[in-house]
């Protein structure tokens, strides 16, 4: 039950991360006078829908993004008057062109002349386009804002959360005892076991000195193997002296990567685990956090093709473990949001793996959309960039002004990404069905 609630609660996040990006196209269009007709969330056939002025908002069946179509977003070819289209090419490409130019063109009214976005100076234009991903980087910060200030990072306590119950060991890393209660052969019981430490209990203090870190406390007993720790705990409000001898383990040496070098170091060890308690950061830790995320959004992005390969030739095909860093869907991310629900953890920890999550997507959506390519918005952002340099320096050059950039010569660029970005989702999306990724 709380997996179908999670599951439902992160889809309306999504929904909602998608209408904020579109309100974020339709304020400023209104505002610079574009005609706005539509306003949909989703794709394919219409759900629900409502007129209101001039433009009708709307739900539709498919929830995996949105628009709002605004008149004149292709203008005129060169030579041509305003409002009209020739078509004087042939073949297929040109035929296209000629029939969006067309239907865009349709769309204009007799008094409508003055409200086409072509006709916008171009940093309106930038304005309304890079609007929508904007509002994706402000959901972003808030989200993040919320985590880290208002629940905080997860941090080591002084608490003790559990006591292992036997000295690790290359052949029994966890240090778990058999079913019997017994320690396996070639280990003993821990260190906190045989000084009584219980599971709730609190380190003030190691060898007299006020404990104020885990790290500082961990630290000390992983460099003194052999040694005697004089432990006071706080139980149930007594201070209680416990003095114990810090156990001889040997511990694998891991690699950059994660990975076992086969080589082993001597570590003390006593065998407690702490509790995890959410330390509240500053406002000034959102921006670098932030920033670190974006790091690796980017590195993501720019490693997209390689993942989605070895998502088809690994996973789907070779039957291999799904990638814990490889694309996910919306159906999978929702999915991600029912299981954090559903995890056996504190509500606390829950809010916060699941804002974390709301909020990584929404800073990945504003970076992707500024790929600067059709029909994505940072390619219309890159096209009245490119508008605005080519009429600059014709300007300068006292040569008449070239007009607004004919972007409909760009449509079957845009068509092909389109139809890229299509069959990837419908690939993730599978993927996300059939071998999903899980937290487990």
């Amino acid at each position: 039950m709380l997996e179908l609630v999670g599951i439902v609660l992160f889809a309306l996040l999504i929904g909602a991360s998608i209408a904020l990006h579109e309100l974020g196209h339709l304020i400023p269009a209104k505002r610079f006078g574009v005609k706005v007709t539509e306003y949909m969330i989703g794709f394919g056939p219409t759900v629900w829908s409502k007129v209101k002025g001039e433009t009708r908002y709307g739900l539709k069946a498919v929830p995996v993004g949105g628009y709002i179509r605004m008149i004149g977003m292709l203008a005129p070819s060169k030579g041509d008057p305003d409002g009209t289209a020739r078509s004087m090419t042939t073949g297929r490409f040109a035929v296209m062109i000629d029939d969006a130019r067309r239907a865009s063109l349709e769309e204009i009214g007799p008094d409508d002349a003055a409200r086409v976005f072509y006709r916008l100076p171009v940093r309106k234009r930038i304005v309304i386009m890079l609007g929508g991903p904007v509002m994706n980087l402000v959901l972003a910060f808030i989200l993040f804002a919320i985590v880290l200030v208002g629940i905080g990072l997860p941090q080591p306590s002084l608490q003790v959360s559990a006591v292992v119950a036997c000295t690790p060991s290359l052949a029994q890393p966890t240090g778990d005892p058999l079913p019997s209660g017994q320690c396996p052969t070639g280990t003993v019981a821990s260190p906190a076991v045989a000084s009584g430490l219980l599971a709730g209990d609190t380190i003030v203090a190691l060898n007299g000195s006020p404990a104020s870190q885990w790290d500082d406390v961990t630290a000390w007993i992983r460099s003194h193997p052999g040694a005697t720790a004089d432990l006071t705990i706080d139980r149930e409000g007594a201070l209680v002296p416990l003095p114990l001898v810090v156990a001889q383990v040997d511990r694998p040496i891991y690699d950059e990567a994660g990975k076992a070098t086969g080589e082993t170091v001597a570590s003390g060890f006593i065998g407690i685990r702490p509790d995890v308690e959410y330390v509240p950061q500053p406002w000034s830790a959102v921006p670098a956090f932030m920033w670190d995320i974006t790091v690796r959004s980017v590195e993501a992005l720019i490693t997209l093709p390689i993942r989605l390969y070895e998502l088809v030739s690994e996973t789907l095909i070779g039957g291999g473990e799904r990638a814990v860093d490889g694309p996910v869907s919306v159906v999978g991310v929702s999915r991600l949001g029912g299981e954090i629900a559903a995890m056996d953890e504190p509500i606390v920890a829950k809010a916060a793996t699941f804002l974390s999550l709301a909020a990584s997507l929404n800073l990945f959506l504003f970076l992707f959309n500024l790929l600067p390519i059709l029909p994505l918005d940072g390619g219309h952002v890159a096209s009245a960039l490119y508008e605005g340099a080519r009429r600059s320096i014709a300007k300068v050059r006292r040569r008449p002004d070239p007009g607004p950039v004919d972007t409909a010569r760009l449509l079957p660029v845009a068509y092909v990404v389109a139809g890229m970005l299509l069959l990837m989702g419908v690939i993730v999306i599978w993927a996300d069905l059939v071998k999903p990724i899980t937290l487990g």
